[in-house]
């Protein structure tokens, strides 16, 4: 069969703030779709990059919400959310009734739904989309694309996301993308730990820990995890795909989650205490796959 053509977003400008190891390649992904880019970071050396690989540079949040109906947030975490949405610069002092606000970095599942509200009453619409993938994932437009908000402004944000991934599901209303993505990363912590103890047993224990890794991909043991992060592990290239730093976020914020609705996650918060461990010993801007560092007594 003939290769489908990739998706076009001709004519649609597209406001981008957040140009990091997610949103860099995003961009360059929509641009690539020939999307007309206007950008904006906390570092002006990004933005200075893809000014010069002709996407708009704009010098605020406010300025990228003027200069584009719809405008994608890729940030690290819910504070930088909220100071992009507040303030005289911010978002949510500059959006019309035709803008579309979506978040596709992970937000905490209280602060998206209060913020869903927030640009509900400016009269813009709000979709929440966090990914998952890493950057091998954004790199690739491979991503998987979990979604929360109105059936029409996500049936609007679509087109955007058959450009960035390769599975998108709608899971609900204002705030389920997250609630999707903080349980995306109780698995994720939990696996990439469980294959860190695997990996290191088997190496104390006398055998080759990347032998024992391609033994455990023939069975039920097999997983994403063991193969990229495993393969991070016995190779020790520990170069970020997704940084220790933002998964122990992550884990913290699934667990403050958890305590909302009443639910206790014991092991989450061994994980959480691992990841730590890992960022008090300095290891926090490594990837999260560097958790075999803690086991190893690095």
């Amino acid at each position: 069969m003939p290769t489908p053509d990739p998706p076009s977003l001709e004519g649609l400008s597209i406001g981008f703030i957040g140009l990091g190891l997610m949103g860099r390649p995003m961009s360059l992904n929509l641009m690539k779709a020939r999307a007309r880019l206007v950008v904006h970071s906390r570092s002006p050396g990004p933005v200075e990059e893809m000014a010069a690989l002709g996407m708009t540079p704009a010098d605020s949040p406010a300025a990228v919400a003027r200069a584009a109906e719809t405008v994608i947030i890729m940030t690290s975490d819910t504070p930088a959310v909220e100071a992009i949405v507040g303030g005289g610069n911010g978002l949510l002092g500059a959006v019309g009734p035709h803008t579309l606000v979506i978040d596709m970095g992970t937000t905490a599942v209280t602060a998206s739904r209060r913020l869903a509200r927030a640009f509900a009453e400016a009269g813009a619409a709000y979709v929440d989309a966090p990914v998952s993938g890493g950057t091998v994932g954004a790199e690739k437009a491979t991503l998987t694309i979990m979604v929360g908000g109105a059936d029409a402004a996500v049936e609007r944000a679509m087109p955007l996301f058959r450009v960035l991934g390769q599975r998108v599901t709608h899971v609900g209303g204002p705030g389920a993308g997250q609630v999707a993505k903080a349980a995306n990363q109780v698995i994720v912590g939990l696996t990439i730990g469980a294959v860190a103890e695997a990996l290191t047993l088997a190496r104390r224990a006398g055998a080759d820990p990347e032998k024992v890794r391609e033994a455990l991909r023939a069975g039920f043991a097999d997983s994403l995890i063991l193969e990229l992060h495993g393969g991070r592990m016995t190779s020790r290239d520990f170069r970020p795909g997704g940084k220790s730093t933002t998964q122990r976020k992550d884990l913290a914020q699934a667990l403050e989650l958890a305590a909302e609705v009443g639910l206790e996650l014991p092991a989450t918060a061994l994980n959480m205490e691992l990841y730590d461990r890992l960022i008090a010993a300095g290891f926090g801007d490594l990837d999260h796959s560097a958790l075999v560092k803690v086991l190893d007594g690095e």
